[in-house]
């Protein structure tokens, strides 16, 4: 591992990426992002979508991660430092130890992703869906389940947000996603390129135990609060998760997992 460097100043221009990260997660970072812990990185050097930039990890993390590590490409510089200098690089304690900066790609368009997926495959739909841990979820359910892409609209959260990429076990890298102007809009693209749209709500019509889904499917979700606009849920075939009478309704992580099960059991799992 040439491309090991040690750092033992916080202030060292190197690493300038990496300084204050809770900050820069708001202003940003040129078109790059960060990961945290050997789980993700484990996902970024052998199946993410994104090439990775430069990593920041503890010294005394480098032993146990040797064999990860000789996969990072050469290029790619591993700064390592000790607990007192990373924390004070991060402005917080990390206690993972494990940082990664990678680069963003030129955003793909729902027609780009839409036009190369099978003929039997799952979409989900987002609709101001805003919570980094419910984004993490649903990225995380649509890669356990083979979802071949998620479409947000302007209103959802940044996958690529820290937490929501934690959240996800690494699946925000590897998911193909799209932003949309909005949900109607996706509805009529997906609808003439032959897939049924379902929006789930509470009050749907039919429940996701008996509907009967077909090879192309999209799933439709809206925000907890305000839920999807009445266009959509007219424009789709609505769908409820049957449940108890005391409680109207599941986390929306939840709910996209036992949609995207329901369409594994159908069409995609053994």
């Amino acid at each position: 591992m040439a491309n090991l460097i040690p750092v033992t100043d916080p202030a060292d221009e190197r690493i300038s990426a990496f300084r204050d990260i809770r900050e820069r997660d708001v202003v940003g970072r040129q078109n790059r992002f960060v990961i945290e812990g050997k789980v993700v990185l484990r996902v970024a050097v052998t199946q993410s979508r994104y090439a990775l930039d430069s990593l920041l990890i503890l010294e005394n993390k480098r032993a146990g991660m040797s064999e990860l590590l000789e996969r990072v490409p050469n290029e790619v510089p591993i700064y390592t430092a000790s607990s007192v200098v990373f924390d004070a690089i991060a402005g917080f304690h990390v206690h993972r130890g494990i940082m990664c900066l990678c680069k963003k790609q030129a955003p793909e368009t729902a027609e780009d992703i839409l036009g190369r997926l099978p003929r039997t495959a799952v979409v989900l739909v987002l609709s101001g869906i805003s919570n980094h841990d419910n984004m993490g979820g649903i990225f995380r359910n649509a890669a356990a389940f083979e979802a071949g892409a998620i479409l947000l609209d302007r209103q959802c959260c940044d996958p690529l947000y820290r937490k929501a990429i934690r959240v996800s076990v690494g699946a925000a890298l590897t998911v193909p996603f799209a932003r949309i102007d909005a949900p109607l809009a996706a509805v009529r693209q997906l609808t003439a390129l032959g897939f049924e749209a379902f929006a789930m709500t509470p009050n749907g019509e039919e429940t996701i135990e008996t509907a009967s889904l077909l090879p192309r499917t999209a799933f439709i979700f809206g925000s907890e609060g305000d839920g999807l606009s009445g266009e959509v849920l007219e424009k789709s075939r609505t769908l409820r998760i049957a449940m108890s009478k005391q409680f109207d309704s599941l986390n929306v992580a939840a709910t996209s997992a036992i949609a995207l099960h329901r369409y594994w059991s159908a069409f995609g799992g053994s």
